[in-house]
């Protein structure tokens, strides 16, 4: 009965900052590894930033890194995503996921794709004004 739900989604004016949070119930956070995804309407769910079960790798999609940074706290069963200088392109449903016990191969690349994860978020609205 593992669930995830997001929060911290609003709206903001473009150049502004949010904070993501993904809280897991049910069971321990440390034995997950973590990612974030985004929909955008009639757009595809696109990858956005990963981060290894311990917390010492994270991975990022070209299109956000250096202004977003996940995070987690194993202790809270929390991850978040730190967003920084938010561009109207960033407006979308934000959706956190996990994938219990990863395998190399999630380090190796996989972490990139949705179908790698087992469980999902509701999602969380993020919308940037112009």
């Amino acid at each position: 009965q593992v669930q995830l739900v997001e929060s911290g989604g609003g709206l903001v004016q473009a150049g502004g900052s949010l904070r993501l949070s993904c809280a897991l119930s049910g069971r321990t956070l440390s034995s997950y590894g973590m990612g974030w995804f985004r929909q955008a309407p009639g757009k595809e769910r696109d990858f956005v930033a990963a981060i290894s079960w311990s917390g010492g790798s994270t991975y990022y999609a070209d299109s956000v890194k250096g202004r977003f940074t996940i995070s987690r706290d194993n202790a809270k069963n929390m991850v978040y995503l730190q967003i920084d200088s938010l561009k109207p392109e960033d407006t979308a449903v934000y959706y956190c996921a996990g994938v219990y016990r990863p395998s190399r191969t999630f380090y190796s690349g996989s972490y990139y794709f949705g179908g790698s994860y087992d469980y999902w978020g509701q999602g969380t609205q993020v919308t940037v004004s112009s």
